[in-house]
């Protein structure tokens, strides 16, 4: 999905150039969610906020989640984040709309993050999401993204 720099959909073992997850300086916040224990949308849930360390008052619903990950920088402080889903083709396996769901709070998320300047004029820091998946599924992810993308992008 070459049209969001921000997600990146990659075979099991496969490699990014480390210059688009890692900055020349400062700190970068790596969180790893496990796409095999994301069944259903509480177990959604139940990783991010337990991955990511979310507030207590955390919603358990999709616009929480959005304005969780809108708002990384006060409660993870670091100059970049980075998101890997391993498994991410093993996300939701029943509920093709609640992964729908999940796709468009990512990219979002991701899109807030690359298109948002602070009040003091210094670019927002960057959310990466790297997205794992069995090679044989990389075409069929990465058109999903695309469909999530193209309908974020219309809304």
């Amino acid at each position: 999905m070459h049209t969001v720099p921000w997600v990146h959909v990659v075979p099991e073992q496969g490699a990014l150039p480390v210059d688009l997850l890692l900055p020349a300086t400062g700190r970068t916040y790596v969180v790893r969610l496990d796409g095999r224990e994301m069944r259903d949308t509480d177990a959604v849930f139940l990783q991010f906020y337990d991955r990511l360390k979310l507030p207590d008052y955390f919603g358990w619903n999709w616009n929480a989640l959005l304005d969780c990950l809108r708002d990384l920088h006060w409660l993870l402080p670091a100059d970049r984040y980075v998101c890997i889903v391993e498994a991410a083709d093993e996300v939701l396996p029943d509920d093709a709309d609640a992964r729908h769901l999940l796709f468009r709070t990512l990219l979002r998320a991701g899109r807030r993050w690359s298109f948002t300047r602070r009040f003091d004029g210094l670019d927002l820091s960057r959310l990466v999401i790297v997205m794992s998946c069995a090679p044989a599924s990389v075409p069929d992810l990465r058109e999903q993204l695309h469909v999530c993308w193209d309908e974020t992008v219309l809304s």
